[in-house]
C-alpha cells in the first residue's frame, strides 16, 4: 500500500486540493487517462475532468480510485471536503462502502427498488431522475452506479443473494425499451453462478421486511453487518443484537420466496408482458 500524504496547506481549497490529489497518484502510477478508464471500467474522460477541477464525481467513483491507489478511504474524504456538505456522505455511508468493496459475501432484500448492483443504465438514469438529480450529475451517478456491478464479475467475485419484492417488478419504468433491458439482464445475472436471484410474490403475504430494504455484508473476519434505507437515509448497523434480529426476518422472508429456477422463470414471464414499443 503506497504511504499516504498528509494534507498540507500547499492546497487549502478543498476541490483544488482534491483535484491536485487525483493528479499526483495517477502521475505517480504512470498511467494515462485511458489507460486508467480501461482499468476502473469508466470513460477516461470523467477522470480528466475531476483531475482538471471541472467536476467531482460520485461517491462510488470516488471509492474505487482510493481501491485502485490503495489510499484506504483519503479520496473519500477530500471528496467529501471538496463537496462542502458532510450531510450528502456521512461516514456511515462512507464506511459501508468501504466494507461492501472488502465483503466475502452478500445478501440482500429489496422493498420497491431494484439493488444498484443489478441495474441497468438506463433503470439507473430513470430511478436517479426520479430522485432530483438532473444533466451532468445525473450522468456521473449512473456511470458510477454501473461501475459497481463490477463487484459481481469475475472469478474472484463474491457470492450475492438477493430478494426482490414483487413489487419491485411489477413498478415498470415509463421507457419501454430500458425496462425490458432490465428484466433481461436481471434473467442473464441469475444464471450467474455466485447469484442466488429470488422473487417474493405478493401470495406470500406480509413479512417482517415489508419496508426495510437491507443489506448483509459478511467479513473476512467472521463478522456480519447490516445497512439498512429508505428513501430518506440508510443506517450501518454493527452491533451483533440487531444485525442477528435482521437475519431472523431475512431468513424467514428467504424461506417464503421463490427459488432461483423458479425466480428466472417469473422474471422471464414479466418480459414477455412488457408491450412492445409501436415505434420499433
Amino acid at each position: 500500500m503506497p504511504p499516504r500524504r498528509v494534507v498540507t496547506g500547499r492546497s487549502q481549497e478543498p476541490r483544488q486540493r482534491f483535484a491536485e490529489e487525483l493528479r499526483h497518484l495517477r502521475a505517480r502510477s504512470g498511467a494515462s487517462l485511458r489507460q486508467l478508464g480501461d482499468r476502473l471500467g469508466w470513460d477516461w474522460s470523467l477522470f480528466g475532468k475531476m483531475e482538471k477541477g471541472e467536476t467531482l464525481g460520485g461517491p462510488e467513483v470516488v471509492q474505487a480510485l482510493d481501491q485502485h491507489y490503495g489510499t484506504s478511504g483519503m479520496l473519500l474524504v477530500l471528496w467529501e471536503l471538496a463537496r462542502g456538505d458532510k450531510t450528502q456522505f456521512k461516514e456511515r455511508y462512507r464506511r459501508y462502502m468501504t466494507l461492501e468493496a472488502e465483503a466475502v459475501s452478500l445478501w440482500h432484500f429489496a422493498v420497491s427498488v431494484l439493488p444498484g448492483l443489478l441495474q441497468t443504465p438506463g433503470y439507473a438514469r430513470e430511478v436517479l431522475a426520479a430522485g432530483g438529480l438532473r444533466g451532468d450529475e445525473l450522468e456521473q451517478q449512473v456511470e458510477a452506479r454501473m461501475g459497481r456491478r463490477d463487484l459481481l464479475e469475475g472469478e474472484e467475485a463474491p457470492p450475492f443473494r438477493t430478494i426482490l419484492s414483487e413489487a419491485v417488478l411489477r413498478t415498470a419504468l415509463r421507457d419501454r425499451q430500458a425496462w425490458s433491458e432490465q428484466l433481461e439482464w436481471l434473467a442473464e445475472v441469475a444464471e450467474r453462478p455466485n447469484v442466488n436471484l429470488h422473487v417474493l410474490p405478493f401470495s406470500a403475504g406480509p413479512c417482517g421486511l415489508d419496508s426495510t430494504d437491507v443489506m448483509f455484508l459478511r467479513l473476512s473476519d467472521g463478522r456480519t453487518v447490516a445497512y439498512t434505507e429508505n428513501a430518506y437515509r440508510g443506517e450501518l448497523i454493527e452491533d451483533n443484537r440487531p444485525v442477528e434480529r435482521l437475519q431472523r426476518a431475512y431468513d424467514a422472508v428467504r424461506d417464503l420466496a421463490l427459488s432461483p429456477a423458479e425466480s428466472r422463470k417469473f422474471i422471464l414471464r414479466m418480459l414477455e408482458e412488457v408491450p412492445c414499443d409501436p415505434s420499433t
